[in-house]
């Protein structure tokens, strides 16, 4: 090696292409060099020609979504309407104008109805189309205090159901429009602005107390099913007024929209899977909804699926706005929402001003399922004594409430018997024969037994007694005793139940 090395550099040719290379590489380091010099030098003038955020300054930071809070200097009416809204918060305008702007709400609400309301404060969670309309009546009645919870910034196809947005707020927030625009009509009410994701770890911060004074309302206009049990959830919870709008998409038909309880809601496919997650978080009842009884059918609009090409690009999830957010394009009328977000606000305008009002009343069926968990701790108690000889099994507890019960039957099988769809004289069943014994006896003095939720089917009785019979304690299969379809069906249904389990 070492003879080989003495050779090379004694040829001049080498010498001269190690000389080469030697040079390259100097010259190539002193270039890469420089420019890296020149970058940081370029990257250090531009920021510090970037001026600070200040009242004199109107640009905006973006926010955490990559949406600019207010992408466009305001004009001189924006500046003007901002003025006159700030002297009319702090008390520079004449309270006779106000009550001459009102006076229709005046000789309608009274004037105690009147005062609730100007003294109300209201949170409105999800500012788009329902949100909009909601914000806007409100505001326009004489309400004094909003405050306007949204993330999501105006877009082109928000302008076909938006209340006030125009073409100049396309790229800015949701929660900046409405107050821009409509501090222009109403100056005197005061809206505070979040432009934020609400979640249920930020619930707490964001429907808390405005200056001491707790909110009158919540109004839900949410479209993403997680946010909206969550916020649903904690007002149940915390005793919180709220009023939620269900589904406006793919909705046409103006007298299908109603206002009544969340177990009353049908034929929405969003209410369904709310109302089923709720169920699981023990709220039942007591949230009035709007919502639309419209069925789908030949020829009306449907959830748009997502191309082949979409999903061979890769993961359809990168689409959305956030995770688990929406990427699918859902079919609007523009119309539809503004009538769901009418619908909220003149509820909520009703409930604050005490002013007479009713609404459809929930599916009162207590009785109906203390007779089914009855009726399936007797069956139980059967099978136990026939299977397993446990002659006193009189008394045989189940691990089941009457909650449980109405989720099952109202939730996975739709107050309908899975094997022929009747909707009378219904129990619950287990639906295959135990292989094991499942009756508990570890607490001494005490039987009860380890049945879960996911074995049990909706029959009528009579359906239930043959089942029980020949297959529980008899020797048939379920091949034997029903169709593929029928066995199909059960499956499908609790493959359905199975994606809810961990909502428990």
């Amino acid at each position: 090696m070492s003879s080989w090395i003495s050779r090379a550099t004694e040829s001049r040719n080498a010498q001269l292409i190690t000389t080469a290379v030697v040079s390259g590489a100097l010259v190539a380091s002193t270039i890469l060099g420089f420019q890296k010099a020149r970058r940081m030098y370029r990257v250090a003038d531009l920021k510090a020609s970037i001026p600070e955020i200040d009242d004199h300054h109107h640009a905006a930071r973006l926010t955490e979504y990559g949406a600019a809070s207010n992408v466009f200097a305001p004009s001189k009416e924006d500046e003007r309407s901002t003025a006159l809204a700030a002297r009319a918060r702090s008390g520079d305008y004449d309270d006779e104008l106000i009550l001459e702007q009102l006076a229709r709400n005046r000789v309608f609400l009274t004037d105690d109805g009147l005062s609730k309301l100007r003294n109300a404060f209201v949170i409105v969670v999800g500012c788009g189309g329902v949100g909009s309309h909601a914000t806007a009546a409100l505001a326009r009645s004489g309400c004094a205090s909003i405050r306007l919870i949204d993330f999501d910034q105006v877009t082109l196809s928000s302008l076909n159901r938006h209340a006030v947005a125009t073409l100049a707020d396309v790229g800015t927030s949701k929660v900046h429009t409405l107050r821009k625009r409509l501090e222009q009509i109403t100056p005197w009410t005061h809206f505070e602005c979040r432009n934020e994701l609400f979640s249920e770890q930020t619930a707490a911060a964001q429907l808390s107390d405005l200056n001491g004074k707790q909110p009158d309302f919540v109004i839900d206009a949410i479209d993403n099913i997680d946010s909206k049990v969550a916020l649903l959830s904690y007002c149940s919870k915390n005793k919180l007024k709220v009023i939620s709008s269900m589904g406006a998409g793919c909705k046409s038909d103006p007298t299908r929209i109603f206002i009544g309880d969340i177990s009353a809601s049908t034929d929405d496919p969003l209410s369904k899977t709310t109302r089923r997650k709720l169920r699981l978080l023990g709220v039942n009842d007591g949230i009035p909804v709007v919502f639309s009884t419209e069925r789908p059918g030949p020829g009306k609009a449907e959830l748009q699926p997502l191309s082949e090409e979409e999903f061979a690009k890769g993961n359809v999830g990168e689409l959305g706005v956030l995770a688990d957010f929406r990427v699918r394009i859902l079919p609007v009328l523009g119309t539809m929402p503004a009538i769901f977000g009418l619908a909220v606000a003149n509820h909520v305008i009703l409930s604050i001003t005490d002013y007479p009002h009713e609404y459809l009343p929930s599916k009162s069926r207590d009785k109906m399922y203390d007779g089914i968990l009855g009726a399936l701790q007797g069956a139980e108690e059967r099978v136990a004594r026939t299977l397993f000889i446990i002659q006193d099994a009189q008394g045989l507890k189940i691990p089941m409430t009457q909650s449980d019960v109405g989720y099952l039957v109202e939730e996975v099988y739709n107050g309908q018997s899975i094997i022929s769809g009747l909707s009378t004289r219904l129990v619950l069943s287990r639906w295959q024969k135990p292989t094991t014994n499942f009756v508990d006896e570890s607490i001494e003095g005490q039987k009860s037994s380890t049945l879960k939720m996911n074995e049990l089917v909706l029959m009528t009785k009579e359906e239930a007694a043959r089942h029980e019979k020949q297959l529980l304690k008899g020797e048939k299969s379920l091949d034997e005793l029903y169709d593929a379809k029928t066995i199909e069906r059960v499956n499908q249904r609790m493959k359905e139940e199975a994606r809810y389990e961990r909502f428990r």
